[in-house]
């Protein structure tokens, strides 16, 4: 099957099932900005449960932070976003598109280096303009490239007055935590090294929104920071990066579609930066960045903000500015990974299927109970009460009684539930040896077993953890 037809199906399914929508549909849709429905966003918060398990609960060493998304002007000016968070691009003189010429070059082998000035840039693209046409009129008649910032300026209070700077909405979400450190320092009093975890926002005017959520203007990013000790980074860096592979591995995640490359190009500051790719429908992209980035951001924040920034080792009558080793993960990237990896077609009962093979503890539902026929009172009566008392015990449980079980089964394939639950004649009591028994069906295979009603939670809760 075609690339583009995986995609394609697959971002059919995600807003037929209520997994993804598109951002003000109604009016439109806003390209580059996407509603995650009721099936998504609890895989979603799924996702964000295993991640801050992985990185706050499993470890010793490591806080969380929700930082405001607001921040001073100077923030972006210390982390070099105001003057070189740029993209270059050109215009078609024809059609007006707008084209990121850096990728273009890149698209036929030209490497075009994030550190080149704009001059520079425009060298490469002049050498090259008749490899490139517009994508939409498929004219190679384009303005020379220009660096566009990609931080959203926003209104805020005395910010929006004359004279005032601007403010920007977070280009990126790790920010708050090195605007943090200090007061972590200063209120958990952590032993060197320790890490810091966070969920939060960003956003970017992105040009050219692409390929769904991979590339979108609105996202949330996770983030954690490793302060180290000075020159310390060697081995705590190669423990990171194995650590964060198997927590892809964890949600189930073909290792086969995974791979790790190694940035060629490294900003002046870092010491070593890899990705984190994963094997996307149109090829391998970044889903996750592990970053050496030694005192950089620190430094930079020590000097703009004028605040003394060093850690104070008192054991060892030491002050020093701390390195810092980075993950920063897309967390819209790792949600279309999990769901293209989890998209099959298969066959079951002569008959072809569209499964979402989601781990169980990602599943937006873990279960879904049915009545074996919705117009039988006692059989819905039966039904209700199993499935208000799992409820209790485990919330993404589903009630399903519309349509013929087969039609419910597909159903529930589609949004991955692990587990259907049927409730028939037998569970009543008519067979004695049967009475208080039900029907579970696997997802994955189409097996069904008959398991008794006192039993189901703790079945499910042993397979969704």
């Amino acid at each position: 099957m075609a690339a583009q037809d995986v995609m394609e199906k697959i971002v059919s399914l995600a807003k037929r099932r209520g997994f993804v929508y598109q951002g003000s549909e109604i009016y439109g849709g806003l390209a580059g900005v996407y509603d995650f429905g009721p099936r998504g966003v609890e895989l979603l918060n799924n996702i964000k449960k295993s991640w801050w398990k992985a990185n706050v609960y499993d470890k010793e060493n490591y806080y969380g932070l929700d930082s405001g998304m607001f921040k001073h002007p100077k923030v972006w000016e210390a982390s070099g976003h105001v003057g070189g968070f740029a993209d270059p691009l050109a215009e078609c003189r024809n059609c007006q598109h707008r084209i990121r010429v850096d990728k273009e070059l890149a698209n036929i082998g030209v490497a075009a280096d994030e550190k080149m000035s704009e001059e520079q840039i425009n060298e490469l693209f002049d050498q090259n303009r008749d490899k490139i046409k517009c994508p939409v009129c498929g004219k190679k008649d384009f303005t020379p490239a220009m660096a566009f910032n990609l931080l959203v300026k926003s209104n805020l209070g005395d910010f929006t007055s004359e004279g005032g700077e601007p403010v920007y909405l977070p280009g990126e979400a790790c920010q708050g935590i090195y605007l943090d450190y200090k007061n972590i320092v200063d209120t958990m009093q952590p032993k060197m090294p320790f890490g810091v975890a966070q969920i939060g926002k960003a956003f970017r005017n992105e040009i050219s929104p692409r390929n769904f959520l991979f590339r979108t203007r609105e996202f949330e990013q996770a983030d954690t920071q490793l302060f180290i000790r000075p020159n310390e980074n060697k081995e705590a860096y190669e423990a990171i990066k194995q650590d964060r592979w198997n927590w892809y591995l964890s949600l189930g995640i073909n290792e086969k579609k995974l791979r790790f490359k190694q940035h060629e190009n490294l900003v002046f500051y870092a010491k070593d930066a890899w990705d984190i790719e994963y094997e996307f429908p149109s090829g391998f992209d970044e889903v996750e960045g592990i970053h050496d980035r030694t005192d950089y951001d620190l430094s930079q924040h020590q000097k703009f903000s004028g605040s003394d920034l060093r850690y104070n080792d008192q054991e060892k009558g030491e002050k020093f500015i701390p390195w810092i080793l980075e993950t920063s993960m897309g967390m819209g990237r790792v949600f279309l990974a999990v769901l293209c990896d989890a998209y099959q077609e298969d066959e079951m009962d002569g008959e072809t299927r569209v499964v979402l093979r989601l781990a169980p503890h990602l599943a937006p539902i873990k279960a879904a109970v049915f009545p074996l026929l919705k117009n039988k009172p006692e059989l819905v009566e039966k039904a209700r009460e199993i499935y208000t008392n799992l409820k209790k015990e485990i919330p993404q449980i589903m009630w399903d009684d519309n349509g013929n079980i087969g039609k419910r089964y597909r159903r529930q394939d589609e949004i991955g539930t692990p587990y259907c639950i049927t409730i028939d004649f037998d569970t009543l009591g008519e067979n004695p040896e049967q009475k208080d028994t039900v029907t579970v069906r696997d997802r994955d295979t189409g097996e069904q077993s008959r398991m008794p009603v006192s039993e189901l939670a703790a079945f499910l809760k042993s397979k969704i953890q």
